[in-house]
């Protein structure tokens, strides 16, 4: 029964692997490995095969090394306002343009002007820069919200919407607005980070609680 069986935990051994390569964090790498180890392990146990069974085991503790080392490891977090025409947040910008438009289609750097516009270093590497315009009322409607690929795992939107939240009260912002939001991953996003959604819009109210 057993041996009949094995194939599929090489195959899911095979898949986790390959999924382990495609993903955008260091920390989804180390889980999807580790669950390819174990897998391979079973698999190596059910045939007897002691090559597989050994280098998976090693491999499944460098990979829990890793992975609680990420998991201990507090990183800094850093909030840098800018006015909008700086060289270094245009340079950012033009970089990343083919996967900005992803998010926020049209968006160009003319949008800045007059914002609320800050940047969020992720130990002292730019990660994510936000630009909002804010409106009287306390209404800020967000222009652009990018984060890096690799730095997409809801830290910095916790970091934003939380825990720089007094930062965006002084600025006069009582809600955060996603006018039109069509990107799948984006909405997901928002979700976890407590926006709510209503149409294609979403949003988020801060308070001094």
């Amino acid at each position: 029964m057993l041996e009949q069986i094995a194939p599929y935990f090489g195959y899911l051994a095979s898949l986790t692997l390959i999924i382990a390569l495609l993903v955008s964090t260091e920390i989804k790498f180390r889980i999807f490995s580790l669950a390819g180890n174990v897998f391979f392990i079973i698999y190596g146990i059910i045939f007897h095969a002691w090559p597989v069974i050994i280098t998976n085991a090693i491999l499944l503790v460098i990979n829990l090394r890793f992975l609680y080392r990420i998991l201990k490891h507090r990183e800094n977090f850093d909030l840098i306002s800018f006015v909008g025409d700086e060289k270094l947040a245009l340079k950012f910008l033009d970089f990343y343009k083919n996967d900005i438009a992803e998010y926020f289609p049209g968006f160009t750097a003319d949008q800045l002007k007059g914002n609320l516009n800050f940047v969020v270093l992720r130990d002292l590497v730019i990660a994510n820069i936000f630009s909002a315009d804010v409106s009287p009322d306390g209404n800020a409607v967000v222009q652009l919200n990018y984060t890096v690929k690799k730095y997409r795992d809801y830290k910095i939107g916790k970091y934003i919407f939380e825990r720089e939240k007094q930062f965006l009260l002084s600025h006069g912002v009582q809600r955060i607005v996603y006018p039109n939001v069509s990107n799948k991953g984006h909405e997901k996003f928002l979700l976890v980070t407590g926006f709510e959604k209503d149409g294609n819009s979403f949003l988020k109210k801060l308070n001094t609680a």
